[in-house]
């Protein structure tokens, strides 16, 4: 199934060579819950740093078995502050995706997903997690999912 890269309106950060795959519409916080997790020190539950793949657009390409992030070129290592401006910034070339974000405005979240609801992409089934991005909290969930999330599997429907 490998083949040409699928241009997704996101934003990908990793923790090690694990990503997270944050969507939502723009203006809903996807650089900004970046941001704050690119600024996590470390503790008990952020072991490794916290990397930049891509925001605004991610390239995603499916590679033996998994789907693998990176950014454009022209957007590699920038990151946009709303109100600030575009940051650089160091950030990987690439991460395997094993956790997608999307990002929701009130509503209900699940208190313990059990199974993890997925996102199917590029015949993966990917973990899914559902996250106000604007919660103090946050950003630890967010890395905290990126580690706990379960291994991506093919898609089960056709």
């Amino acid at each position: 199934m490998s083949g040409e890269a699928e241009r997704v309106h996101a934003t990908a950060i990793a923790v090690g060579t694990r990503a997270a795959l944050i969507r939502g519409p723009s203006g809903s916080g996807k650089s900004d819950l970046a941001l704050r997790c690119l600024g996590l020190a470390p503790s008990a539950i952020v072991q490794d740093a916290v990397r930049l793949v891509a925001d605004d657009q991610v390239l995603l390409k499916e590679q033996r078995s998994a789907i693998v992030a990176s950014a454009p070129a022209t957007l590699r290592g920038k990151l946009e502050i709303r109100g600030v401006g575009i940051l650089e910034i160091p950030a990987i070339p690439e991460a395997e995706v094993v956790l997608v974000a999307d990002l929701i405005r009130g509503g209900a979240i699940e208190r313990y997903p059990d199974p993890w609801p997925v996102a199917r992409i590029l015949g993966l089934d990917i973990p899914l997690l559902r996250l106000s991005p604007f919660e103090s909290s946050s950003a630890l969930k967010l890395v905290t999912a990126i580690l706990m999330a379960p291994q991506p599997r093919p898609s089960s429907k056709a």
